[in-house]
């Protein structure tokens, strides 16, 4: 009789860890589906962004078109600087904007 039920008991060791097993890959996977949205949605908003930029500078560039070369030069000069700071102003932040997001990703709430 103790058999049968030390069986048992091994039986449902085995089921508990079987379903441990189960949610730990969900998990995985739920996390790497998070971190691929994420990523996805920055890339997304980063092109946006920089369409935005684009439109802006085309803009400017087209109602200089009347003035003297000098402004359009004095244009894109103010251009390339302003790119500038913020391509460094992005490096600067991108190691805390992904912290962020994996920390936000990896967060499980109940």
């Amino acid at each position: 009789m103790d058999s049968i039920k030390g069986q048992g008991g091994i039986q449902m060791l085995l089921t508990a860890e079987q379903e441990a097993q189960q949610i730990v890959t969900s998990a995985r996977n739920l996390k790497m589906k998070r971190l691929k949205q994420a990523k996805d949605e920055a890339e997304r908003d980063a092109s946006l962004y920089r369409s935005h930029l684009e439109a802006e500078y085309q803009k400017k560039v087209s109602e200089t078109r009347d003035n003297s070369g000098s402004n359009v030069k004095w244009l894109e000069e103010e251009t390339d600087k302003k790119i500038q700071i913020l391509k460094y102003m992005t490096s600067k932040v991108s190691g805390d904007v992904i912290g962020m997001l994996i920390k936000y990703v990896t967060t499980v709430r109940n």
